[in-house]
């Protein structure tokens, strides 16, 4: 290395670190649980990379490496990151370059890639609390690293092993956003509960403008707010609301549980997502249609009382409808259709 970086990475995998300048970098191996064969593999394959400029300062990425602990390939995560206080240093002495820093966690498949947003944020984390001037790496960066598979791969897990056939409601808050008050809960537990509804949420997936507006709505309407009471051995729940769509994914869950895989559960999270989606995009298909068609309007309401998750569907329907009067007029249709 041109400088000598002082930091640190590591998973079940590796951490390396380089100087930055086209291909004139070097690799100095700062911390890995690895064998140092399959070490001098995984660091063969991040120079690659860096050679071909495909690693990205703070957004991870996921592909297949040959390494000699395994038969086959093993799914690597790996993302770059530069501590802000170094590049600032840098930046005022021309000749200091500041290093960055490659982490890697390896697992059994690519199937880490389900999880990258959750690991990006993970090495984010790291990025914030890496002390420069902290000298026992081993002590103080190490073990955050080892648990990175605990930390960020198994919360989703952990809810629903915690919730069981309660699992409906967390769903059904996290859909409809209404707010969530957790008691009397360690703090690992708190952490994995607003996870699991960060997941579950469809935060990204529908128009910004609807979610601030539906957040709004759920915050203002207080006796909607959902809590959560863990005091005892099963979480108790208070004002919670669910609706058969949510009870039916809560049981592709609990059948999941029996496998105990992560990734099975974050898979089954990403369907459920999905199919309400498409249950979304449909709704607003037929209200469109309903806008000159009476027979429409009837397919609406079939579709509203048979897809089992109508009344959060209105209320994301109506928040994106509110501006447009002739499809607000169908919303309030539907809306009387449903009460009654």
């Amino acid at each position: 290395s041109r400088s000598a970086p002082q930091g640190a990475a590591a998973g079940d995998g590796g951490a390396v670190a380089h100087t930055p300048s086209a291909e004139d970098f070097s690799l100095s191996l700062l911390d890995t649980s690895l064998p140092a064969e399959a070490e001098t593999e995984l660091r063969s394959f991040i120079a690659k990379r860096l050679t071909k400029g495909a690693l990205f300062e703070g957004m991870g990425s996921v592909a297949s490496v040959g390494l000699s602990i395994s038969e086959g390939k093993v799914g690597c995560y790996y993302c770059r990151f530069q501590q802000e206080s170094l590049l600032e240093m840098a930046t005022l002495e021309s000749d200091i370059s500041a290093p960055e820093y490659v982490v890697c966690f390896l697992g059994g498949s690519e199937k880490e890639n389900t999880f990258r947003l959750e690991l990006d944020k993970y090495v984010q984390n790291l990025k914030i609390n890496l002390d420069l001037e902290q000298k026992n790496l081993e002590a103080c960066v190490s073990p955050y690293l080892r648990s990175w598979f605990e930390d960020a791969i198994c919360p989703i897990q952990r809810v629903v092993q915690l919730f069981q056939d309660k699992l409906a409601s967390l769903l059904h808050a996290a859909l409809s956003y209404t707010p969530v008050e957790v008691k009397n809960a360690d703090e690992r537990t708190e952490k994995d509960i607003s996870r699991f509804l960060a997941a579950a949420s469809l935060q990204g997936l529908v128009q910004e403008g609807t979610m601030t507006s539906l957040c709004i709505a759920m915050t203002e309407e207080q006796h909607k707010s959902m809590v959560i009471d863990c005091s005892g051995p099963q979480p108790q729940l208070h004002n919670a609301g669910s609706n058969r769509f949510c009870e039916d994914w809560m049981q592709a869950f609990v059948n999941g549980a029996e496998g105990g895989n992560p990734f099975l559960f974050r898979q089954i999270l990403e369907n459920f997502k999905l199919k309400a989606i498409q249950d979304i995009n449909n709704l607003k298909r037929f209200i469109r249609q309903a806008e000159m068609n009476h027979y429409a309007l009837f397919k609406c309401y079939l579709f509203l009382k048979n897809c089992g998750s109508g009344d959060i569907l209105l209320k994301i329907v109506k928040v994106e409808h509110a501006e447009m009067p002739e499809a607000r007029n169908v919303v309030t249709v539907l809306e009387e259709f449903m009460r009654e």
